[in-house]
């Protein structure tokens, strides 16, 4: 009994949920149906597109979207030559600036060299303006040699040894005047003349000592080394020693110098000892910088065979000018460069003379 009336109820709650499931399937359909219902009733056939409109418009819509597509590549090609024309035109930008700063620059070089040109026609006229006074020294100096040596001819006859001193004054004179031209060529801004004596090349000393010293800086110890290299090309022709060259074309008068004196002087400020002192120290100074340069200068030898070559310190007590100025202390303070020619004293010496500056070579055609 038991047995069956579990059976009984099992085959009750089987049907109890078929039906249940039939009635949901029932009532979806139900659902469906009245959904069904009122699309129809709200269905309109105004709503419809006509499919060729439909396609056109699809195809206006695909046109519209290869022209979008389009006008984006075109887009994007002219920010890129946007782009590269700014990148282009800040290049010019900066190109323009530079050739600016350059074009700047040629204008000033441009007005340099007007400068240059101006100063150097000025300085050009001053050079043709000194040839031509030179041209006419030369000419005078030229016209008093001629009459100096018809002179000389007149005197020969009478004293020769009054001639012979007086050959060996313009030898001096020509010396100097060698001397001064040579150095000018080096150093055109020097302040060098011969002295009113004729017997001295005067170098101003400002231009080669600072005041109260006696060192040499560098420009004015190039100044004396070329003095000593111009000295030593002239004074083989008038001196004796193992470095004299005499040739009767640089000395046809047969002159023979004594001394060449390095002098110092200065101004008359200060103790009078100190300044002798001052102005041998420079004179000492100068001897030094210029046997520096050439050391054969003291190889040039006298009539006694003594080196022509010394020196001498004068202070104060030679002034050449006022010192009662600047200007004339600076004159003052200088240095000399004497050239003292020897004198016989019989015309038995003259021969003499010429015997020893010729050498051998007289000797043999005796």
């Amino acid at each position: 009994m038991r047995g069956g009336y579990r059976r009984a109820g099992h085959e009750e709650e089987e049907e109890s949920s078929f039906i249940s499931m039939t009635d949901m399937t029932v009532s979806f359909l139900f659902i469906i149906m009245i959904l069904l219902a009122f699309f129809v009733t709200n269905f309109s056939s105004e709503d419809n597109v006509p499919r060729v409109q439909f396609e056109g418009m699809r195809d206006q819509r695909d046109a519209v979207q290869r022209e979008k597509e389009a006008l984006g590549i075109e887009l994007r090609g002219a920010i890129q030559e946007r782009d590269t024309a700014r990148a282009e035109i800040i290049n010019l930008k900066d190109r323009i600036a530079t050739l600016e700063q350059i074009l700047l620059e040629m204008r000033d070089q441009r007005d340099a060299v007007q400068r240059e040109k101006e100063a150097l026609d000025i300085e050009l006229r001053g050079a043709i303006q000194e040839r031509n006074t030179a041209r006419a020294e030369i000419s005078d100096l030229k016209d008093r040699i001629a009459t100096l040596e018809n002179t000389l001819l007149e005197m020969d006859v009478r004293d020769p040894l009054e001639a012979y001193l007086t050959r060996a004054a313009a030898a001096r004179l020509r010396i100097l005047e060698v001397l001064r031209d040579r150095i000018r060529l080096n150093f055109p801004d020097l302040l060098i003349e011969i002295s009113a004596e004729s017997d001295a090349l005067r170098f101003q000393g400002e231009g080669l000592f600072d005041t109260g010293k006696s060192a040499l800086a560098d420009k004015p110890k190039r100044v004396i080394e070329t003095i000593a290299e111009r000295l030593d090309e002239i004074l083989p022709c008038y001196t004796l020693g193992r470095v004299s060259a005499f040739e009767s074309d640089c000395n046809p008068s047969v002159a023979l110098i004594e001394a060449v004196q390095i002098e110092g002087h200065t101004d008359a400020q200060g103790p009078d000892l100190s300044n002798l002192t001052l102005s041998t120290d420079r004179a000492n100074a100068t001897f030094t910088a210029m046997i520096s340069r050439r050391p054969d200068l003291p190889a040039h030898l006298n009539f006694r065979d003594q080196p022509v070559l010394s020196v001498a310190g004068y202070g104060e007590m030679r002034p050449v000018a006022t010192n009662d100025t600047v200007e004339g202390r600076s004159t003052n303070r200088r240095i000399d460069l004497r050239i003292i020619m020897y004198s016989p004293t019989a015309n038995e010496e003259i021969e003499r003379i010429r015997v020893r500056l010729a050498g051998p070579s007289l000797e043999a055609t005796r």
